[in-house]
């Protein structure tokens, strides 16, 4: 390069950080102007402090998993997909592992070692990091990138730069950063933005029962969620009950086809048994009461299940609770039955931003080239992570979503063009 071209990195997260890397090993000299005190606070927290990185998948089980606006990542999953991060990772010291499900994590699960791998590839890089930096406006003319104005504690300054990547991330965990600033950033500058809402994130329940299966966890059921006669998922995994209604993998990624959306008319259904069909369950629960013929209803599904979910079952059942299983009729299995294979849950709302894992929403991709991440109404201005209006569901996807943004737009804001064959 004649000039040595500078680039400057709003936010330090999984796509600003991986933007750096990328535009810096393109020879450009990059600044990260990082809100916090340091980068990756939000890393720290996902997976549960373990950090899931990405999904051990191939491009087209990636796009799958995308819920909104996948074709537009094409050339992002194609730029960086999950084998070429994690080649990249473990050839820069990070060892891997791929748990259920495609999952990766760090062999140490921890997020801190992360973290460390990506800060030593900044300092080998000699990027430079404004830690509790504020930038407050991105400065364009005649719809070309000329500056950003940052403040650092009292400090007022404005820093010229030849392209600028913002990499905000959205508005959920807010105590990360995640205040939404890049989409005051995008439409200052003219761009349109989706109103953002929660993600991947728990739901309350209408009905009093869950109250009393508050903290229990069932593996190895399945959850459907129904819009009226529509189904709009169905999964087998593992869900939570909590004081306020429902949560685990499989309510979480629920969540991604509520978010934004009218949830009345929308309900739950968990079938608690889904190995067996009706007529196996209701000759095991004739097992089951063959063996304690004179015992009470109440005290005869203790082998079926949870201890916790014994008196709910119960009551829900419409059996008394004093019968002698002898006397339990036909039709009363076969209820019984029924609501095993068909517990059914109301959500009254999906929970708030402090308790989301994404967010949906953020800058419309129709104002973005999908094959650089640059804008197309400021020339020199680009976009990657989470502040875009992409989200996908639980399993690594979103963390990739990040990463191959993020690359793209650091490659592509130095002045390289990425082979996305």
């Amino acid at each position: 390069m004649d000039k040595q071209i500078k680039i400057i990195v709003i936010g330090g997260g999984a796509a600003g950080i991986m933007a750096a890397v990328a535009a810096a090993d393109a020879g450009a000299e990059v600044l990260i102007a990082e809100k916090n005190e340091k980068i990756g606070k939000k890393l720290y927290i996902t997976g549960k402090g373990r950090c899931n990185i990405t999904n051990n998948s191939g491009i087209q089980n990636l796009l799958l998993h995308v819920v909104s606006n996948p074709k537009f990542l094409y050339s992002a999953f194609s730029a960086m997909d999950s084998q070429k991060l994690m080649d990249f990772l473990e050839n820069n010291g990070l060892k891997l592992k791929t748990e259920r499900g495609g999952r990766v994590f760090p062999v140490s699960d921890k997020s801190s070692d992360v973290i460390k791998t990506f800060k030593d590839m900044l300092e080998k890089r000699h990027v430079k990091i404004y830690y509790n930096t504020e930038v407050k406006n991105i400065n364009i003319k005649d719809g070309v990138f000329k500056s950003v104005d940052i403040k650092s504690g009292k400090r007022l300054e404005t820093i010229r730069a030849d392209a600028v990547i913002t990499a905000t991330g959205g508005v959920s965990y807010p105590s990360t950063g995640s205040t939404g600033d890049g989409y005051r950033f995008a439409t200052n500058t003219g761009h349109n933005v989706k109103m953002p809402s929660p993600s991947l994130v728990p739901v309350n329940i209408r009905e009093g029962f869950v109250k009393e299966l508050q903290g229990l966890s069932l593996r190895n059921v399945e959850l459907s969620l129904k819009d009226g006669k529509k189904v709009l998922y169905r999964e087998m995994g593992e869900m939570l009950f909590t004081h306020f209604g429902i949560s685990g993998p499989l309510v979480l990624t629920a969540s991604c086809y509520m978010s934004g959306k009218d949830v009345a008319g929308m309900e739950f259904i968990t079938d608690l048994k889904p190995a067996l069909t009706k007529q196996q369950l209701d000759e095991r629960i004739l097992r089951d009461f063959s063996e304690c013929k004179n015992s009470c209803f109440k005290n005869s599904l203790g082998r079926l299940l949870p201890a916790k979910m014994v008196p709910v079952i119960t009551r829900l059942s419409g059996i008394d609770a004093d019968k002698k299983v002898h006397s339990v009729t036909r039709e009363e299995r076969a209820g019984l039955a029924g609501l095993l294979k068909g517990l059914v849950m109301t959500p009254e709302s999906i929970r708030g931003f402090n308790e989301a894992i994404i967010t949906r929403g953020g800058v419309m991709v129709k104002d973005i080239n999908p094959a650089t991440m640059e804008s197309k109404k400021v020339k020199g201005m680009y976009f990657a992570g989470e502040v875009i209006d992409t989200d996908a569901m639980t399993g690594g996807y979103n963390l990739q979503i990040a990463w191959s943004t993020g690359y793209l737009a650091g490659k592509s804001a130095a002045g390289c063009t990425v082979n996305n064959k």
